[in-house]
């Protein structure tokens, strides 16, 4: 065995199985092969997603202690986890508001309401659970795909500008907002509308967004309130 061998884990390959098809097949074997899949069951995060999130804050500091922070989309929890344990949440100095239509399993710290986003009373009821405006609103949301790229895009570049809408709503003087976008077109939109709200706009794309996705995140900064 060379030291090569030694060090580099051996590739897991499905076989299709009946009933099982290439697309599940491909998909499934991704995930028995991703790094970050495994290391978030070692370290307890419910989802790789978690990783992007650490990344991103790492270089970009946006989950200071004592901050108050929505995640849009939040379920299955990943980023949700990430920065109630960062901000401080479960001893109380920070707070952490999640919002989705789905389910989520209750995280430490943080505060869930089951809701659609787009409904008008989601402003509102996120800035009474927080007790006022929020520092930062995060949004990892992506529509559920069709398989059509340029109609997918649509979709999560619509999610975008629905996510940046609520941002206005609840966001402090000088708060910030990170969201995913893929990279095409509509994007521009967005951007900038952007930039006329915030004093700072650009991209950042973390090392834990597969090298072949397209995915990216808009992160704008000091929020200019309306």
């Amino acid at each position: 065995m060379t030291r090569d061998q030694t060090r580099r884990p051996m590739k897991v390959q499905v076989r299709a199985g009946r009933g099982r098809t290439l697309s599940s097949k491909l998909w499934l074997e991704r995930q028995l092969n991703d790094p970050y899949v495994a290391r978030a069951r070692r370290e307890g995060f419910r989802s790789r997603a978690a990783y992007k999130l650490i990344e991103i804050d790492d270089k970009q500091g946006l989950l200071r202690l004592g901050a108050s922070v929505v995640d849009l989309g939040a379920a299955p929890g990943g980023w949700s986890q990430v920065a109630a344990r960062r901000v401080g949440a479960a001893e109380g100095r920070g707070r952490v508001v999640a919002i989705d239509l789905l389910e989520m399993q209750p995280v430490v710290g943080v505060e869930f309401l089951r809701l659609d986003f787009l409904d008008p009373v989601a402003p509102d009821a996120i800035k009474e659970r927080l007790g006022g405006a929020a520092d930062l609103v995060l949004s990892d949301m992506a529509a559920n795909a069709t398989g059509h790229r340029a109609t997918d895009h649509l979709k999560i570049m619509a999610l975008a500008e629905a996510a940046a809408e609520l941002a206005r709503d609840v966001l402090k003087p000088g708060g910030a907002f990170l969201c995913k976008v893929l990279q095409g077109g509509t994007e521009t939109t967005l951007l900038a509308r952007l930039k006329q709200d915030f004093a700072s706009v650009k991209h950042v794309k973390p090392a834990a967004s597969r090298a072949d996705s397209a995915e990216l995140y808009l992160l704008a900064r000091s929020f200019r309130a309306r």
